[in-house]
């Protein structure tokens, strides 16, 4: 039985083992082959498969480029390397996240003069070498900054120099063609039907002459928001989703474009060299992208800003010296000027001013002034400093201050500083602080050119509205009082030391002050809510030469010359009565010109006179005898304007004359035909016969028939 038993395992292990083998057989039969054949040819790249990683697969620049060498580094011991440490780190961590530093070290435990640094990213690197290339840390050392791939570039240099391929050059035509002009006639651009149009108008309207301005150039869509011009009329700065666009020459032609997602503002250097542009759109980059330089010339960006919540109530950020060699910028007790030779502040370092609340560039010196307001038992005051070299040139107390506000007159001889000051104050009894019972205000006038630059001081009882310098004189004007009372006092400055008062006009309806670009004349003007009132005053004998109005007004433009003025009603302000109109400086209503939608209007600027003090005082002075000749030109214009009418009268009286002939030949051609048709009468002759000899015959068809149903009552 035992043996018996044994054999029925045996039996069984061998099916069992069987019918595994059996199974694994079917298995392998029945698997697909997977395998290519010879001939196939994979098309799928890995990119396609494999994209997202292939990104992030390391390359064998990314421990060389990421990397610096900081040379010129301060020679110190260990006592002194971490203070050194903090202070590099301090410089180089702003532009980029810094992942690991080195200080080689000499035989007596000394750094070696220079440090590696190495970034997340090849883009910090080579900001960081652009930099702080030339970064002077102190007297005696002068950052040499490099790529530490730039090594292993300049080591493998050929010993055969090959000059560069210069680049080919385009010929952008006269970006200044229309000062050659030879009647002086100045260029406006006008943006009409809701911002879809855009055009640019020569002003060829003329006292007395029946002329309307001429289109220059009209494009649609050429501009997404708003248009700029440079300040010397060199350039027409349009704004778009992606970036700006810069057109110039006879034909407006596309000179440079710069890259700044979502861009919204824009400025530009006195100098014309470079474009600030501003975009509120957040960008994924360690480089600041909020607020962009330009070098208008190359298009090459020269350096990024970060920007506060606030920049668009602010805007410009930054102020720029008259000549473009400087621009500063204004934040929590600091005051930032950096120089444009290398983008980097002046001398490394930021002037540290406790309060500061606002700056101006005189327009004419590299000098700045700024405001400090009072803290504790110290007196506000007004500084004015010479840049680069930090030095005081006048400062000035002030008392009670609440607020201030400075101007520049154009020529940079004056600076006025409008004063808020409370008037009394009194100390409470239970919390020991003061209380103000009301404000006055004042203007603090410093004069510039003189030794030592003395200020006079004006006092006014009454709210300032408005305040503004004539631009080329030594007269300034402003509005004050409360409505229905508005008054506007116009005062002189004497080379003795005092102010004159010249006039006041009493009882005025305005809130802005336009003085003409050469002086001599203004406007006041009420807008917006004053419904548009203008007045022209020539200063000269406070005569008011005329007295009108441009209802709803929203914007009041002289001209570069101060020959014209140009009112409007923009369709940003109101959505009626939209167009501008053309003035004399006179006061005299040229042009009228109604726009679907109209927008903004901008007079295209005119660069500085090149012709020296001297000759433009001789011409003033022998003005009377270049009038006889341009008033000659003046009536041969009008007679010229008079000739092309009766021209186009004339022309239009031949075509007349020749579509009539041409009618007549028709007419007579077609005679023999029409008498047939007419069984041989010749009807065009029946005036000349009696009307015995024809028999009328009426003949009536039926249009339509109505049916109207009356109500049974």
């Amino acid at each position: 039985m035992a043996a018996e038993k044994g054999d029925r395992e045996v039996r069984k292990q061998k099916r069992s083992e069987s019918a595994v083998d059996n199974q694994s057989d079917m298995k392998y039969e029945d698997e697909p082959e997977f395998s290519d054949p010879e001939d196939y040819v994979d098309d799928v790249s890995d990119e396609d498969l494999l994209g997202d990683l292939l990104k992030t697969k390391p390359k064998d620049t990314d421990s060389i480029d990421n990397v610096i060498i900081v040379d010129n580094i301060p020679v110190v011991g260990s006592e002194k390397l971490t203070k050194l440490q903090v202070v590099v780190k301090k410089i180089y961590e702003k532009f980029g996240k810094i992942v690991n530093d080195f200080y080689p070290l000499g035989e007596d435990e000394k750094t070696k003069g220079y440090m590696f640094i190495e970034y997340s990213n090849p883009n910090s690197a080579a900001e960081a070498v652009k930099a702080t290339n030339g970064y002077k840390l102190d007297k005696a050392h002068t950052f040499a900054v490099n790529l530490f791939s730039d090594y292993d570039k300049y080591e493998h240099v050929s010993d055969e120099w090959e000059p560069p391929q210069p680049k080919p050059y385009k010929d952008l035509g006269n970006l200044r063609y229309w000062l050659q002009d030879p009647d002086c006639y100045d260029h406006y651009s006008v943006i009409y039907e809701g911002g879809e149009k855009t055009a640019i108008y020569q002003n060829t309207v003329h006292l007395g002459a029946v002329r309307d301005p001429t289109v220059v150039e009209e494009r649609a869509r050429w501009t997404e928001t708003y248009v700029r011009w440079s300040p010397q009329g060199t350039y027409l700065a349009t704004l778009h989703q992606k970036g700006i666009a810069l057109w110039g020459g006879p034909k407006f032609d596309q000179i440079m474009r710069f890259s700044h997602p979502g861009v919204q503002l824009i400025d530009f250097s006195p100098c014309e060299r470079f474009l600030i542009t501003f975009s509120p759109m957040p960008v994924k980059s360690e480089e600041p992208q909020s607020i962009v330089i330009f070098d208008i010339r190359t298009g090459q960006r020269k350096r990024g800003f970060n920007c506060e919540p606030h920049a668009q109530s602010t805007w410009p950020i930054f102020k720029w010296s008259h000549d473009g060699k400087f621009f500063a910028r204004l934040s929590t007790d600091t005051l930032s000027v950096y120089e444009t030779a290398n983008f980097r502040l002046i001398d490394n370092k930021s002037l540290k001013i406790d309060g500061i609340r606002d700056f101006s560039w005189s327009p004419s010196d590299n000098y700045l002034a700024f405001w400090v307001p009072e803290q504790n038992d110290i007196p506000a005051r007004v500084t004015i400093i010479s840049m680069p070299a930090r030095v005081e040139l006048c400062i000035r107390n002030l008392f009670n201050v609440a607020d201030c506000r400075m101007h520049w007159q154009k020529n940079g001889d004056f600076l006025g500083v409008k004063v808020d000051r409370y008037s009394k104050a009194k100390k409470m009894e239970d919390t020991g602080q003061q209380k103000y019972s009301g404000i006055y205000y004042n203007f603090e006038l410093f004069r510039i050119r003189e030794k030592q630059i003395p200020v006079d001081k004006v006092e006014c009882k009454d709210n300032v509205l408005a305040f503004a310098w004539e631009p080329t004189g030594n007269k300034f004007a402003y509005i004050h009082g409360e409505s229905p009372r508005i008054s506007v006092s116009i005062q002189c400055l004497r080379p003795n030391g005092k102010v004159d008062c010249l006039k006041v006009f009493e009882r005025r309806t305005a809130n802005h002050l336009f003085w003409s670009p050469t002086g001599q004349f203004i406007v006041l003007a009420g807008l917006r809510n004053m419904n548009g009132v203008l007045e022209f005053i020539d200063t000269t004998d406070m005569t008011v030469m005329a007295q009108t109005e441009h209802f709803m007004a929203t914007d009041v433009e002289w001209d570069p010359t101060g020959r014209y003025v140009i009112t409007g009603v923009s369709w940003w302000g109101h959505k009626v009565d939209n167009g501008y109109w053309l003035w004399s400086f006179q006061g005299r209503l040229l042009h009228k010109q109604q726009l679907d939608r109209f927008c903004q209007m901008l007079w295209r600027p005119r660069p500085p006179t090149l012709l020296p003090g001297e000759e433009i005082k001789e011409i003033k002075k022998n003005l009377k005898k270049y009038s006889q000749r341009f008033e000659a030109q003046d009536r041969l214009r009008q007679s010229t304007v008079s000739t092309e009418m009766l021209e186009k009268r004339r022309q239009l009286m031949m075509a007349y004359e020749s579509y009539r002939q041409h009618a007549e030949g028709e007419f007579f051609a077609t005679k023999q035909q029409r008498i047939d048709l007419r069984n041989g009468v010749d009807t065009d002759e029946m005036e000349n016969l009696g009307d015995e000899e024809y028999d009328e015959e009426v003949v009536e068809f039926l249009l339509k028939v109505e049916e109207i149903i009356l109500d049974e009552e």
